[in-house]
């Protein structure tokens, strides 16, 4: 019998985070971090070794559900037809979605001026050369798959297990037997997933109790304009511009959508990270809202790699911030350019922390902006990277919803039923006894 009183996983997320925080503040105000015991063993020891565990145990599982869930979705496919209509809505939809994002960003942070009055000394910061366009094409089929798998290249990742998925489906019936080993694999990886989210508070306190012992809030001081306008502004892209979209593409009321998306919004803050939030995205999409897997298979993952709202309105801001910093008057087909630029760049990009910055870095390129400008704004990158995050992977799910209501995936029953899906929190160990001879 299941205990009625135990708390929800979202809810021991919550706690998890919260104590972090308050652990770390604490910390901080009593000068523990003064003393090299309380640096070495607890700040880089023991809050260091849970947080990434915690982290890579999630990364860990990202190529293998990227990749069995998408040959399991692609195979089940029964017209070839079907992919390439899931492909252009999903894709126009993510292009749409970002550059109302970066539009919206460098119109508000033009209005507002929020680095117009304040001159800073930035710190280094040595940007990785963007690759030409062409590159980014080619690098979309890989040489080598399993070369790609260890790599984690999610987009040559897709693109194999689109492609074989595929080649299953167009063999039929003597695919049969591999297409029951994909389906066991994905269950057991679904279920790898379960395990690791009642572990889940500890690694969330032991990365949030280190971000704050590390950051602390002097660096706020100066970059408190920029900070507010940039979390304003994905608080409202997150909380107002997609449950609108929602609403208008599938005449759903968002309300439900928004709550059964809390244990992955906490993940995302947690790790800052959308491929490695993307297990728990595809069990919550899947499992609590109902969009059948044929579909959420593929835009999540794709989502993930290509979809960066959060990250494409930091960018806007950030580029408007640094030309005002600069004194730099940027002309109409400049912003323009800053728009197409963000929306593309997002394409490709890794979904893991600190990738926003070296996309930042193109972005200041093609609008002749000093890329040193980026250190400026390092000191803060880190908590909103936790939140643009939580923006990203909602708009994945967004966009997922609304493709498999189009494509009549979508079981309204479990989207409107509030406790649908929550057994998947569940982890029964079950007696077993030896195979009979």
């Amino acid at each position: 019998m299941k205990n009625k009183n135990k708390l929800s996983i979202s809810a021991q997320i919550l706690i998890g985070m919260s104590t972090g925080l308050a652990f770390g503040l604490l910390a901080r105000a009593a000068g523990w971090t003064d003393f090299q015991f309380f640096q070495t063993y607890i700040t880089d020891g023991l809050l260091h070794v849970v947080g990434q565990i915690f982290i890579r145990s999630l990364q860990m599982l990202v190529v293998p559900l990227v990749f069995i869930s998408l040959v399991c979705g692609t195979s089940q496919l029964s017209e070839p037809s079907k992919l390439g209509r899931l492909g252009g809505k999903t894709l126009g939809l993510y292009l749409m979605t970002t550059a109302i994002a970066v539009t919206v960003a460098m119109f508000m942070a033009v209005l507002l001026e929020p680095g117009s009055t304040v001159v800073f000394s930035s710190s280094s910061f040595a940007p990785k050369a963007a690759p030409p366009i062409s590159d980014t094409f080619i690098d979309l089929v890989p040489k080598n798959p399993i070369s790609a798998m260890a790599d984690g290249n999610m987009l040559q990742i897709i693109v194999f297990a689109l492609l074989f998925g595929i080649a299953m489906a167009l063999t039929g019936k003597k695919s049969a037997p591999v297409q029951q080993l994909f389906q066991g694999l994905n269950e057991v990886v679904m279920k790898l997933v379960t395990l690791l989210m009642h572990v889940a508070p500890y690694g969330v306190f032991a990365l949030l109790a280190g971000l704050t012992i590390r950051t602390g809030t002097e660096a706020f001081g100066n970059l408190a304009n920029y900070f507010l306008l940039v979390l304003g502004l994905l608080l409202v892209h997150g909380l107002l511009v997609y449950p609108v979209l929602l609403k208008l593409f599938t005449g759903l009321n968002p309300w439900p959508f928004l709550l059964k998306m809390r244990p992955v919004h906490l993940f995302a803050i947690s790790t800052a990270s959308s491929n490695a939030t993307l297990p728990v995205t595809l069990e919550v999409v899947t499992k609590r809202i109902g969009v059948k897997s044929t579909t959420a298979s593929f835009t999540l993952p794709l989502g993930a790699t290509i979809n960066m709202d959060g990250t494409a309105i930091m960018q806007g801001v950030a580029t408007v911030f640094i030309a005002q910093i600069y004194g730099a008057d940027l002309s109409t087909a400049q912003y323009l350019t800053v728009i197409v630029t963000a929306t593309l760049a997002s394409i490709g990009a890794a979904g893991v922390p600190g990738v926003g910055l070296i996309t930042l870095a193109m972005v200041l390129q093609q609008v002749n902006l000093p890329t040193e400008g980026i250190g400026i704004i390092l000191g803060i990158d880190r908590i909103l990277d936790m939140v643009r995050t939580a923006v990203n992977v909602t708009g994945d799910a967004v966009v997922t919803v609304i493709v498999g209501r189009s494509e009549g995936e979508l079981d309204e029953a479990t989207y409107h039923d509030p406790n649908a899906g929550e057994d998947f929190e569940e982890v029964e160990f079950e007696k077993t006894t030896g195979p009979e001879v």
